[in-house]
């Protein structure tokens, strides 16, 4: 690999890593910053003021780079993303440090789709896979090595340093895209779609923010309603539009169907992670140490699949690899059901590298799919619109997921004559509820993680189901 290209690849590892990173630190550190600015009920708006912002911006950042270049618009993203982590770490109250997460997470908008998108202009076919394998290995291990970084820092400096330390590995990121990335596009003068971008602000919003509006059954009606409505003046607007924030062209049958996968397939990811942390610490009684390590070989097994992938796909197609990909994840996820109160720490680090390996053939060859099924000058809007998906796909289905979690408990205990139970404290707290025997609280945990497994299995046969659709495009493409 040229040393030019070494550089662009470095720099978009580090924009990952800078991202994947302060997802994770800061939910280590939340507690110690709720204690010192005194705004424990403002907590969960830390998250989702992020998640709002990112979800937001993606799609316009991705439209921004197909007009005005690559290089440009992600170093634009990065330091908005530095702006932020630096007016967090200077924070005096909740109200600030919650302002500022949103001004990160627009910035945060550009690394979680350019970076991809420059993967696909920059490499050749068979360069490619392995480059979007680095990034998503990138994100996979960040994610586990951000608890260790954010501990060691509030442990010896303060909270205030998980954004400062942001600040220069920002900085190389941006100095090695200047001087590395050499973008040939033709500069053109514009009307921005100013009209597209606050209906697709408001759908975004109001969908995500019913989501995240807990039990209120009313708010999320109301706010998916809302959201419907936004959704049809936007598609009635950018029809209309001279240069579109999100073209409809770039949809064809097999990008629908791909989008569609990326979808279910986030979902049920989030699911993966979140509930085998939960298996692996509230039922088998581990720390978040072993929880950390025994979901390590995820982002390996990911990274070894997208790695080997690229000969596949031009050797089979698309739509086989990923119909591969996916009856393997299936078959990953049938195998977490067989988990029990018992099982060996062996049988889930077998599983996770199984659904790890999956994982990262489906979703590199998507990204690629989408990427080769439109022209350079749409290709960062089409990159920005499965990235919306998968963002969508995780909050969305989180939230479904916890709620059938908390009812599948719910469930349990009234079956064996426990009634009024909050089930949050059964998993968000070590003080689990004294006067509930420690073997029944397990088994409660026990059966609300099956229900989630039945919903990983439905998720991802849905999923195969949806890959028969695809076309082969990319097969025996050099």
């Amino acid at each position: 690999m040229e040393s030019s290209k070494r550089g662009i690849v470095i720099a978009i590892i580090v924009a990952m890593v800078l991202a994947a990173v302060e997802s994770t630190v800061v939910t280590i550190a939340v507690p110690t910053i709720v204690k010192d600015l005194n705004g424990f009920k403002l907590i969960s708006w830390i998250f989702s003021l992020y998640l709002l912002t990112t979800s937001i911006t993606t799609p316009v950042y991705g439209k921004f780079s197909d007009l005005y270049g690559r290089k440009n618009t992600l170093s634009i993203g990065i330091a908005v993303f530095l702006l932020g982590s630096f007016l967090c770490g200077v924070s005096r109250n909740m109200y600030e440090l919650i302002f500022f997460r949103g001004l990160q997470g627009m910035g945060a908008g550009a690394i979680y789709t350019i970076t991809y998108t420059i993967a696909g202009d920059e490499f050749s076919f068979s360069e490619r896979a392995k480059v979007q394998g680095w990034l998503s290995s990138a994100w996979g291990i960040s994610s586990l090595v951000g608890p260790f970084i954010g501990g060691f820092l509030i442990d010896t400096l303060s909270w205030h340093w998980i954004f400062f330390i942001n600040i220069p590995f920002g900085l190389i990121s941006i100095v090695l895209l200047q001087k590395n990335l050499k973008e040939n596009f033709k500069k053109r003068i514009v009307k921005i779609d100013c009209q597209g971008i606050f209906f697709m602000t408001a759908a975004i919003s109001s969908l995500l923010l019913g989501f995240m509006s807990g039990d209120s059954n009313l708010r999320i009606v109301l706010c998916i309603s809302a959201s419907t409505l936004f959704i049809l003046i936007f598609y009635m607007v950018e029809k209309r539009a001279e240069d579109p924030i999100m073209p409809f062209e770039i949809f064809t049958r097999s990008n629908i169907m791909v989008n569609i996968i990326s979808f279910i397939s986030s979902s049920a990811l989030i699911g993966i992670d979140v509930y085998m942390s939960i298996y692996i610490q509230n039922i088998r009684g581990y720390g978040p140490t072993v929880s950390g390590i025994v979901m390590a070989p995820m982002s390996v097994t990911w990274f070894l699949s997208a790695f080997f992938i690229d000969k596949k796909i031009t050797k089979y197609g698309e739509k086989n690899v990923i119909t591969f990909s996916l009856l393997i994840i299936t078959l990953g996820s049938i195998c977490l059901y067989t988990l029990g109160l018992k099982s060996s720490l062996i049988f889930v680090i077998l599983y996770v590298c199984i659904l790890g390996f999956g994982f990262g053939g489906s979703f590199t060859t998507i990204t690629m799919a989408v990427q080769d099924s439109v022209d350079y000058d749409m290709r960062g809007v089409a990159t920005a619109s499965n990235s919306l998906l998968r963002n969508l796909g995780q909050t969305i289905g989180v939230s479904i997921l916890g709620n059938i979690f908390n009812l599948s408990i719910v469930n349990y205990l009234s079956k064996i004559g426990i009634f009024r139970v909050n089930s949050n404290n059964f998993y968000s707290s070590s003080n689990i509820n004294l006067t509930i025997p420690q073997n029944i609280v397990k088994n409660s945990l026990n059966s609300g993680l099956h229900m989630i497994f039945i919903c990983l299995i439905i998720l991802n046969i849905i999923s195969l189901a949806f890959s028969f659709s695809i076309f082969n495009k990319m097969e025996e493409k050099s």
